[in-house]
Order: structure tokens, then sequence, then C-alpha cells
């Protein structure tokens, strides 16, 4: 299917007819598993990871693909004997199906960035703290005794890393990634990591259309968004991540800022210095 995008349509039309029986398959496969789980587990958990990344279709109908996936299919998706886990587009939540997808699947789980900084725009320790320890894990499973300190010229650097990546943990290892790619040896230079930043600043510069960068501006100046499809779309793309924290009563509180990378960007900064002069 990869090799062959064409063939896709005619693969599901051969697959489609069989689908109960592929379901009960599948269902003695993980019969069987439950069988031969360790005796301090009991249950066994599918996650079906990625599917945040499909990108909204419009259809015939009006309607999107997200619909014919998550809608359409749901009986055959919650149809596996065991616990299921499974990621939905950021945009979808927040599109006219949100209702439809919680009576059918419950109130979904929204897993928000990492708040590394405040909705004041301050600099957020706790959060930075915690996106140092997922780098430090990930290096752990290389080699306990390393420190990701150690992994950079500056401590400066580090802190720079975590904020650019806005407590995207995607983004934050992409941008490890990437300065990696620009060190020939260790520590990774100030100019390896600013060269990782310049390079996924463009791939955002790319991504966002013209008549987008007012939105950005506003999301940036209220922390908040309106619901509809040009914010929907700036959500499924990352320009604008989500937030949440409890506040001193309990209540969750939700609020939204531009990717860290998309404020450096001279278009950003000029639509915002229009709007918001002072």
């Amino acid at each position: 299917m990869r090799t062959e995008p064409t063939q896709r349509h005619k693969i599901r039309e051969r697959i489609n007819p069989h689908t109960i029986t592929l379901i009960e398959a599948l269902n003695e496969f993980i019969k069987d598993a439950k069988k031969h789980l360790p005796e301090k587990y009991s249950q066994l958990v599918v996650i079906a990871d990625d599917l945040d990344r499909i990108v909204p279709v419009p259809q015939e109908d009006g309607r999107t693909n997200h619909d014919q996936i998550f809608l359409d299919r749901s009986e055959q998706l919650k149809g596996l004997d065991c616990h299921l886990v499974y990621t939905v587009p950021i945009s979808f939540l927040y599109s006219n199906r949100a209702a439809d997808v919680a009576n059918t699947y419950g109130n979904p789980q929204v897993l928000p960035m990492i708040m590394v900084t405040t909705p004041d725009n301050e600099i957020s320790q706790i959060g930075i703290d915690k996106v140092i320890e997922v780098l430090q894990k990930r290096l752990n499973r290389v080699d306990e005794k390393l420190s990701i300190f150690d992994m950079f010229e500056e401590e400066e650097a580090l802190k720079q890393l975590c904020l650019m990546s806005g407590g995207h943990v995607r983004n934050l290892l992409l941008l490890m990634k990437e300065a990696i790619k620009y060190t020939e040896t260790l520590p990774i230079t100030n100019r390896a990591l600013q060269r990782s930043i310049s390079e996924l600043r463009t791939n955002y510069r790319n991504t966002v259309y013209a008549n987008q960068w007012e939105a950005l501006a506003k999301v940036y100046d209220s922390k908040e968004i309106d619901n509809e499809s040009l914010y929907r779309d700036l959500l499924f793309n990352r320009c604008i991540l989500e937030y949440r924290y409890l506040n001193s009563e309990g209540e969750c509180i939700t609020w939204y800022d531009v990717h860290p990378l998309i404020k450096g960007i001279k278009e950003f900064q000029d639509r915002f210095n229009r709007l918001y002069p002072s």
C-alpha cells in the first residue's frame, strides 16, 4: 500500500466484505494472548498511535474521512476484545462531530503540552524540569551513567531546546535529533542547536498560509481560540498548542499559545506588532 498508493481503494474493496471475519480472527488471537500474559498482568491494551496525523479530507457528502474512520467504523474500532486507545486528530474534537465522538467512545482524554511557559508568557521552571526529565529518560535507555546536561555545550542551550519545543514531546525529540545530526562530536554546540531550530522554524513558516498570521497573533495575545475551521487547521498542524492546568479551586483551565518557533518568524512578528502596537 505504501509503494502503490493507487491500489489502496482496490485493497479496501477486497477487505471490506471480510471485516467481521477479520475482527473475529483478531479476537481469537487476543484471547490466546491473554492466556499467556505474565501472572501480574490481567488485561491487554492495544494502542493505535499516529491516527492523529491523518489529514482531514473533505468528502462529496460534506463530511470528512475522519467521520468515516472514527464514526462510520466505530463498531469495528470497538470490536476488539481488549482495552483500546485510539489517538484522534485534535481538529476533529473541535469540530461539529465532537459530541458524536463523546457519545460513541466516551469523553476523550486530551493530552496537553507540557507547560514550559505560563499564560503570562513567563518561563515555567517546573515545566522545563519536566521536559528535561523526558530527555534524561530517553538518554538512560542508551546509558544510565550519561547526564543530559553533559550533552550540551551550555546548560542555557538545553533550556532553549525545552522552550523551543513548546512542551510538545514529538517536536522536542525532533529538535534533539536535528541538533545531533549537525554535531560531529559531543557536546552539542550552540550553533548546531540553533541550526536545528532554524530548520524546523522554516517548516512552520511554510505551513502557515497568509490569511493565518492574524489568527496566530490574536491567539498569542488572548491565549484563546475561536472554534472555526481556520483555528482547527492550526491546531491540527501544531501551529497552535493546547495547555491545561488546575487552578486553586481544582478547576481545569485550558489555554492556547502559538508554537514558540513561530514567534521568531518575521511574518508573525510584523502582524502582531501591527495589531498590537503597544
